[in-house]
């Protein structure tokens, strides 16, 4: 009985360690995921213009392009982009400045 008890307490100990790891490796595999899901900015559509390949977003403050809240014109990575939203749409996005140019990279309904 002695044995049988050292063994439930042990495995009852030892579960949280185990459960801990493994959302600790899950983590580790995807760390694009956490960094893009933090470098995502809310804003809304203001328009949409597919012949352009280009978004008008009212946005809040985009820390790693160092830019204030405002609304302001954006490529798209991906034309298909363009088919997810519409003007008055709530939305979560990425964005780059490529080579002087602000790109949407990836974009989310707002949740």
């Amino acid at each position: 009985m002695k044995t049988l008890t050292t063994l439930v307490l042990f495995a009852s100990l030892s579960a949280p360690v185990i459960a801990q790891q493994k959302v600790e490796d899950h983590s580790a595999q995807h760390p694009a995921a956490a960094a893009s899901a933090a470098d995502m900015v809310g804003g809304e559509v203001r328009k949409v213009d597919k012949d352009a390949r280009k978004l008008t977003i009212k946005h809040g403050e985009i820390k790693k392009l160092d830019m204030p809240p405002m609304t302001m014109v954006f490529q798209v990575k991906d034309a298909a982009m363009l088919d997810m939203v519409k003007a008055g749409d709530k939305i979560r996005f990425t964005a780059i400045d490529d080579g002087g140019k602000f790109t949407v990279t990836e974009i989310l309904p707002a949740q």
